[in-house]
């Protein structure tokens, strides 16, 4: 296997070790792929997913816009769900990616979409 997918799968580990989601306060699990962005509330202690946004949801796919544009939007879907469900705060695992690029701008897209970590 490659050793850049090790590496994040290790740093992916570790990082999991150390937070954890609950409901009050889920975890913002963030999955990148080439081509799409994918973005998940997820209560660890339940083992249930509350919300999921991604890239290719209807609304977000029909648009023709780069991919850190549509990363951007993803955040702001997954904040109003959030936002529905009465959730407003979630620790942000960025799953052993840096936070740079796409990453980041899910992340601030959640931000200024109302969701605070």
């Amino acid at each position: 296997m490659d050793t850049k997918v090790l590496r994040r799968q290790n740093i992916r580990y570790r990082i999991r070790h150390k937070i954890s989601g609950s409901n009050e306060k889920p975890r913002l699990s963030v999955f990148r792929s080439n081509s799409e962005i994918y973005a998940q509330l997820i209560d660890d202690v339940n083992g249930k997913t509350i919300a999921a946004a991604s890239s290719q949801d209807k609304d977000l796919k029909a648009q023709k816009v780069t991919k850190l544009e549509k990363s951007k939007m993803v955040g702001a879907a997954i904040a109003r769900k959030a936002t529905e469900l009465g959730v407003t705060k979630a620790v942000f695992d960025r799953s052993g990616y840096l936070y740079h690029g796409r990453v980041k701008a899910l992340a601030e897209g959640a931000r200024e979409g109302g969701l605070q970590f």
